[in-house]
């Protein structure tokens, strides 16, 4: 029997052929390709938000919701009298950037502006909906920066809104901005539904080579089992292959812990580090960067660059975290340096360090409640690695759900 995208993607360890077509949804016509990059918001405002007219308007944002000129996108609207401005969202770390991970700011009224401030973090389905019928809007517009990793959270407080905005019978605007990893390809293991949580709602890959607006249509086709009224305004001027520097946008910091476009690029891969009790380097100049442990020493750096891994060099190195874990005490380990970034692969890069680290390391652990099975989707890579498996074997491991995905995801991409 021939599967549907939806049931394709829920059965994603085998590789399937896709049959339905992905629905459809309003979108701002794409301009001529070329020129500088021009971002959802930009193509929006040029447009004298005419998508926007007539409603109350309430966003999803936080702050790299800003222009190219460092002006936050709220502050931009609630000047303009051709906006109606009634509410803001805060997602995880808050509207305004305040909270560390796992933290929100709360319900408050915005200093600057005066509009109330909702908090959206770890809210979902119906509560969720509620929260946006309260605010009184009629459209909720989102506008969030993506790190390009399925269990960076943003994604999925994407959907959450989408669902709960389909709950409460409101418009959903999805304006878009880059992937800084590129969006050339989908990488590493895809979702297992059992293994759902908050760093991975639906079965998407660790890397999923998306930008917001794509996934947006992509959850809107295949997993909301109540579709929103959704509309996006596409980006110009951006190319699949083009890394974050090359857009001439400012770089804003999405979480505290993922300072520069840099780490974003490495993040994919070496957050798996989170699911162990190495430092994953939160409390250094250079989180997700740096990696290591008391009582690591160069045999780890010597073992990473022996794997000959695509584009990345491994360098003996010690720190001291200043909060997380280690605070205060001087570790061992190593930081990754990508020195050919059309050749890294972020996820084998990750499988590597981890399948090193437990042969060079005797304390290596998993973080005791399986956080790496949640952050890889299933088992598979934990089981794997403790079994001895060596860097290939992990990764082909998940070959099959990944094909499967990329099929499912060419259907929704907007961009060559």
């Amino acid at each position: 029997m021939k599967l549907s995208r939806r049931s394709l993607l829920a059965t994603t360890a085998a590789a399937v052929a896709a049959g339905a077509a992905p629905v459809a949804e309003a979108q701002a016509a794409p301009e001529k390709r070329g020129g500088p990059l021009r971002t959802g918001f930009e193509r929006l405002a040029a447009d004298g938000y005419a998508p926007l007219a007539g409603q109350r308007v309430g966003v999803v944002t936080n702050p790299t919701g800003v222009t190219r000129d460092v002006r936050h996108i709220v502050d931009v609207m609630h000047a303009d009298r051709r906006v109606n401005l009634a509410a803001v969202f805060g997602p995880e770390h808050g509207f305004r950037g305040t909270a560390q991970a796992g933290g929100s700011e709360g319900r408050y009224d915005d200093p600057a502006t005066g509009l109330p401030v909702y908090d959206t973090y770890l809210k979902s389905g119906q509560p969720l909906a509620d929260v946006f019928t309260a605010s009184g809007v009629d459209t909720v517009v989102f506008d969030i920066q993506d790190a390009g990793a399925r269990f960076y959270t943003y994604i999925w407080t994407l959907y959450d809104c989408m669902e709960a905005a389909a709950l409460a019978g409101k418009r959903f605007v999805v304006l878009d901005r880059p992937n800084p990893m590129t969006g050339r390809e989908a990488l590493g293991p895809v979702l297992h539904p059992e293994f759902a949580t908050f760093v991975g709602r639906q079965p998407i890959a660790q890397a999923h080579g998306m930008t917001v607006a794509e996934l947006a249509r992509l959850f809107n086709g295949e997993f909301l089992t109540g579709r929103v009224r959704l509309e996006t305004v596409l980006m110009t001027g951006w190319s699949r292959s083009q890394f974050y520097d090359a857009s001439g946008l400012p770089w804003v910091p999405p979480s505290p812990n993922m300072p520069t476009p840099d780490t974003a690029l490495v993040y994919a891969g070496t957050c798996l580090f989170e699911g162990t009790n190495l430092s994953e380097g939160r409390g250094t100049t250079r989180p997700f960067e740096l990696l290591g442990a008391e009582g690591v020493d160069g045999r780890w750096a010597e073992a990473a660059n022996a794997l000959g891994l695509p584009g990345a060099r491994f360098r003996e190195a010690y720190f001291a975290p200043t909060f997380s874990k280690f605070q205060g005490v001087t570790v061992g380990g190593v930081q990754l340096h990508v020195h050919d970034r059309a050749a890294f692969d972020p996820v084998r890069t990750g499988i590597g360090l981890l399948v090193t680290a437990k042969r060079v390391w005797s304390d290596f652990a998993w973080r005791s409640d399986n956080w790496i099975d949640k952050l890889t989707g299933s088992t598979r890579v934990r089981t794997m690695i403790d079994a001895g498996a060596d860097t290939d074997a992990v990764v082909a491991g998940w070959r099959q759900e990944l094909a499967a995905f990329r099929k499912v995801r060419k259907g929704y991409l907007l961009y060559k």
